[in-house]
């Protein structure tokens, strides 16, 4: 079906970009650790000893989910959606202050000037991901739910195989009488 094929390639046409986008901004903020660091200083959240160790936590967790997500992997997804929620907290915390300070998405060479605005703008980019990781989350259920119903085989062409054909073959090679088989 038409539908099926333009619902997989956005699916995976999302995935990639989100993770992409993860990857970036990670591997940015990695390569810039120290003015990350300052940048989470200048929200108030992190005690000043712990501002080090926060950031390298923060840009370990976005790229290992990022990488996941990447390959698809289990957890991948989940951690992306629970990162997003943390950094629009944090934005809408600094927008809620006041805070004229860079959102720090991109490491120390964000193009954002470091005001007011330029949370507003990283918030709406992260709910604009949001939905994206959401679309995701309904695609992998819609998914699944043609594939138990029998519709249309999604799983890879080995397990659809398996899944037709091997219980027929076992009725086949082991008729009991009396006893049903499962």
């Amino acid at each position: 079906m038409l539908i099926n094929t333009v619902l997989r390639r956005g699916y995976h046409t999302i995935r990639l970009l989100i993770s992409g986008l993860f990857l970036y901004a990670g591997g940015s903020k990695l390569f810039a650790l120290p003015s990350f660091a300052l940048t989470i200083s200048d929200y108030g959240l992190v005690p000043e000893g712990l501002v080090l160790p926060t950031a390298f936590l923060l840009v370990t967790a976005e790229l290992i989910a990022a990488f996941a997500l990447l390959l698809d992997l289990r957890g991948g997804l989940t951690g992306i959606t629970l990162l997003l929620i943390l950094f629009i907290a944090v934005l809408l915390y600094g927008i809620q202050l006041g805070l004229a300070v860079d959102c720090g998405c991109f490491g120390s060479g964000d193009q954002q000037h470091a005001s007011a605005q330029g949370l507003h703008q990283a918030v709406y980019r992260d709910l604009m991901m949001l939905a994206g990781c959401l679309f995701l989350y309904w695609y992998r259920w819609y998914r699944l739910r043609l594939y138990n119903l029998g519709n249309e085989p999604t799983q890879p062409e080995g397990i659809s195989f398996l899944n037709r054909y091997l219980p027929k073959q076992r009725e086949k090679i082991n008729p009991r009488k009396g006893e049903r088989n499962v």
